[in-house]
């Protein structure tokens, strides 16, 4: 467990023991009544999480974030910092597929990743958030765009011999109103419109929003659209998450539960997604759970969790 989550469960535990002692409730969600109704259809929208594999690929010690890849039951991860700028291929068994280094990339803080259109129409790729900033001192973060890898066989591969990416174009972008931490990138499939999703204990998180076409060289300012009243106990501790391949729902996760928004049929304007009610979804049990997509045909959420050997968890929708 890490020394943040620790912080985070102390507080919570003090918080706890403080409005026992004084005889006093806990802080209540504003829109209590309307989340606990949104949750109970969470449970009726998904099955009960389980265990696929436990991940193999040896170098994923640090599984910070998730993606499908266009091969179905194969999944792009990447390590938290502290690695170098690699991507690991994984399948639904959890046996590694191949390993590659992202040519022209550095990893500094690497925290999500997320896939969708870009330049080439007729081109997947995937897009990395080198978005960690957890002292507040970064003016600028980045996120690395390349075209998706061909994944055939390549199990040859490793951290010590990987493959390489086409060169990666660099999208530097700045928050507008000072240095957030965050750790949830999400790239909508339709659009490629990019989100940021920042972390923010016991308080609401924000979104921010990158409209595309998205070119790399200068810096883009992105544009805040979203404060998000959030069900978790952990409040605005959002480490992850995804769109739905259709592009009409969003998964987000904390370290304990994940979370889904979906857009009302009738709506025209994407960005109404924000505003509907947030519904919880157990993800079970993740050591330290910092990653989360939806499955290639969108019926199914992918969880993983930091920590060697950790557990590729899916949950069914029913």
């Amino acid at each position: 467990m890490s020394s943040e989550l620790k912080k985070i469960l102390l507080a919570l535990g003090l918080l706890s023991w403080f409005a026992a002692c004084q005889k006093l409730p806990l802080p209540q969600n504003s829109r209590a009544e309307e989340q606990a109704t949104a949750g109970r259809a969470t449970r009726d929208r998904y099955q009960q999480p389980k265990v696929l594999a436990l991940i193999k690929e040896k170098y994923v010690t640090e599984s910070s974030g998730i993606v499908a890849a266009s091969s179905p039951g194969i999944y792009w991860t990447h390590n938290d910092s502290g690695d170098g700028p690699f991507l690991y291929a994984i399948d639904s068994s959890g046996e590694g597929r191949g390993v590659w280094r992202v040519t022209g990339a550095t990893a500094r803080d690497w925290e999500d990743i997320a896939a969708g259109p870009g330049p080439d129409r007729k081109k997947r790729y995937l897009y990395i958030g080198d978005i960690g900033n957890n002292n507040d001192r970064r003016e600028e973060l980045v996120v690395y765009r390349l075209p998706e890898p061909n994944i055939i066989d390549e199990k040859g591969s490793s951290r010590k011999k990987p493959l390489l990416t086409y060169p990666a174009e660099t999208i530097r972008i700045r928050y507008p109103d000072g240095p957030s931490d965050s750790e949830t990138l999400l790239v909508h499939p339709r659009t490629g419109d990019l989100y940021v999703v920042t972390k923010a204990a016991f308080s609401s998180p924000v979104v921010y929003k990158a409209k595309a076409p998205l070119s790399a060289g200068n810096t883009v300012t992105l544009t805040r659209v979203a404060d998000l009243d959030m069900p978790g106990l952990l409040g605005g501790v959002i480490t992850g998450g995804e769109f739905s391949p259709d592009g009409r729902s969003v998964a987000l996760c904390d370290y304990l539960q994940g979370f889904e928004l979906i857009l009302p049929v009738a709506s025209k304007n994407f960005d109404d997604i924000w505003k509907q009610p947030i519904t919880t979804v157990d993800l079970g049990k993740r050591e330290q759970g910092e990653a989360l997509t939806y499955r290639l045909d969108g019926k199914a959420l992918i969880a993983t969790s930091e920590g060697k050997s950790s557990p590729l968890i899916e949950v069914l929708r029913r």
